[in-house]
């Protein structure tokens, strides 16, 4: 199993690279709906509701990706990753730390489907809690994207035209944290004035 078929490591690496930016995009757009930091509160351009929706709809894109990801690295013959490789983090032939970071981002991110579409069921703290295992899995996918990639080359890995997707989505989760921390409304620590001040002192 030493030849490759072009078309599927195309197909591998582009949806992988494209994975991790939509990945890190969904991460970003997250943390911009918290608390209302993406919209309606401290001065926000855009509606909550506007991000909240693209946060979903960029995390359906993210799931398809994966799978595309997955199925063309299975389907690859260049290097031997069976299927149950793809969800079970240990025991793998090629790479196996790495590529068990990928099948654990895998399993994160499906946990995080399946309570998300479950919602209504499990309650908040349930939802919440599991969501809060995507920054995980986005940490696991791009250490996983970083070390195991084969067209990022040898350390320093960002010396490559395919480490600009994954910079970029770091990029993207950094301004987001960012922008959320400096955009936090600011508690006034003056006193507010008594009625009967406002009314003229009586």
């Amino acid at each position: 199993m030493n030849e490759t078929t072009p078309l599927l490591w195309l197909l591998n690496r582009s949806t992988g690279l494209s994975l991790t930016l939509a990945l890190s995009a969904s991460v970003a757009l997250g943390v911009l709906t918290l608390r209302g930091h993406a919209g309606g509160d401290g001065g926000a351009r855009l509606p909550r509701f506007v991000t909240r929706s693209l946060h979903r709809n960029v995390a359906i894109g993210a799931l398809a990706l994966l799978v595309a990801h997955v199925v063309t690295a299975v389907a690859d013959t260049y290097v031997d990753i069976r299927w149950w490789q793809a969800v079970v983090p240990w025991g793998g032939t090629y790479e196996p730390l790495w590529l068990g970071l990928g099948a654990l981002a895998l399993d994160l991110l499906v946990a995080v489907a399946v309570t998300t579409a479950l919602r209504g069921r499990l309650g908040y703290r349930g939802w919440r809690l599991v969501h809060l295992s995507s920054w995980l899995a986005w940490v696991a996918a791009v250490a996983h994207g970083v070390m195991i990639g084969t067209d990022l080359g040898a350390p320093p890995r960002w010396v490559s035209w395919a480490a600009a997707p994954t910079l970029a989505g770091i990029a993207l989760v950094a301004s987001s944290l960012a922008y959320r921390v400096l955009a936090r409304p600011r508690r006034s620590t003056t006193a507010p004035r008594p009625l009967d001040a406002l009314a003229g002192g009586r």
